[in-house]
């Protein structure tokens, strides 16, 4: 179910996302600045921003699950990545918020990572 947040409903660390391209989501994690840390195609690569400019006139989701961490270790983590490049393949929104929350790779990542690394190997 999707509902549309405002920043006093949402702690620092939260995975929120909104649509993208009618069927995808986008994906970032909320800051104790009221802002949104997210790994953005459109933004080449991980970026802060305003969590109206995140939401872009969209209904922005909040993700339950996220890891038991401390908000401010997540925050911290999502801020060491600012200005990393964005890849669809090997470093995308989904990764990013992933790695904040310190969650496993999917079994998708995993492979996604093995046919990258074989690819390496024959260039």
């Amino acid at each position: 179910m999707t509902y549309a947040y405002t920043l006093p409903d949402l702690p620092a660390g939260t995975i929120v996302s909104v649509p993208y391209a009618k069927i995808l989501r986008h994906y970032g994690v909320v800051t104790s600045r009221g802002t949104v840390i997210s790994n953005s195609r459109k933004g080449g690569g991980v970026i802060e921003q305003s969590f109206a400019a995140f939401g872009n006139g969209g209904r922005i989701r909040r993700h339950d699950g996220s890891s038991k961490d401390d908000p401010r270790v997540i925050e911290a983590r999502a801020r060491r990545k600012l200005g990393r490049d964005y890849d669809v393949t090997g470093s995308n929104c989904i990764d990013f918020t992933r790695h904040t929350h310190r969650r496993r790779p999917t079994p998708w990542q995993l492979g996604r990572a093995a046919l990258m690394a074989a690819r390496d190997m024959f260039r």
